[in-house]
């Protein structure tokens, strides 16, 4: 039975990755309109900068805090572990969101500052459009449809690679672009760049993300009903853009 980090080391894992997962998000897309002026290839290299980095993340800090880096993803393995003794609980949650959204904050910061931009300029990308609320109620849903169906179906180890191809996939097949994080979201305000989401548009996107988290954790049940596991008081490890690292499940004291 492994023993999980101190709380105060899981939270420092959340919020170093949460604001690194931003650092690609909003750099990778500042230094692609600086080398080209084909948004097609902007966004190219923006989905490909962040699904390597997130892997990396994934990877490297998964083991230490779950790697959630996504206020929806921690929300919800604490709504499917209530019952189960599985997920975090209302201390890790309270723990970690705020680190999240701060991580978020300051990644978007020192991507400002590597590419000589203003240390925090508010976005003026407005995004508030219904058919881009839409966009991220799908995003959103799909992430947490894949994250815990991949649970439930027994094959969480297969998480990184799957989730953060989930992510490149709904760069592109959604209408906003899949932010369906809402630390990241606010992380993005911070920044007038290509990856910028205009303050007024933060509150819009956020709520349609936990409409697709709610909408998300439904479809896992009703596709792979309650999990057949046993009832053992483990942690649930996901992580974001929200995701599971390569060790799933955490055991932990009762």
């Amino acid at each position: 039975m492994s023993v999980p980090a101190p709380l105060g080391r899981r939270v420092a894992a959340e919020a170093l990755g949460t604001a690194a997962l931003v650092a690609v998000v909003v750099g990778s897309g500042i230094q692609a309109t600086e080398l080209s002026k084909d948004v097609g290839v902007q966004l190219l290299a923006n989905s490909l900068a962040t699904v390597f980095g997130l892997g990396v993340l994934i990877a490297v800090l998964g083991p230490v805090s779950g790697a959630h880096f996504n206020p929806v993803v921690t929300l919800s393995a604490c709504l499917t572990g209530r019952r189960s003794g599985e997920g975090p609980g209302l201390r890790e949650v309270a723990a970690y969101v705020p680190a999240q959204i701060a991580g978020a904050i300051g990644g978007s910061v020192l991507a400002n500052v590597m590419f000589g931009e203003p240390l925090a300029t508010f976005s003026g990308h407005d995004r508030s459009a219904s058919h881009l609320w839409l966009g991220e109620i799908v995003a959103t849903a799909g992430l947490i449809l894949v994250i815990f169906g991949l649970m439930r179906a027994g094959r969480a180890r297969m998480a990184p690679v799957v989730v953060t191809s989930f992510i490149g996939a709904a760069y592109w097949f959604t209408s906003s672009t899949s932010f369906a994080n809402p630390a990241v979201t606010i992380g993005r305000a911070f920044t007038d760049s290509f990856a910028g989401i205009a303050p007024a548009s933060v509150a819009p996107f956020i709520a349609a993300q936990l409409v697709g988290a709610v909408l998300g954790l439904g479809l896992v049940a009703v596709v792979f009903g309650r999990s057949a596991q046993p009832r053992l008081p483990m942690r649930l490890v996901t992580s974001r853009l929200p995701f599971p690292s390569a060790d799933p499940l955490r055991r932990v004291p009762p």
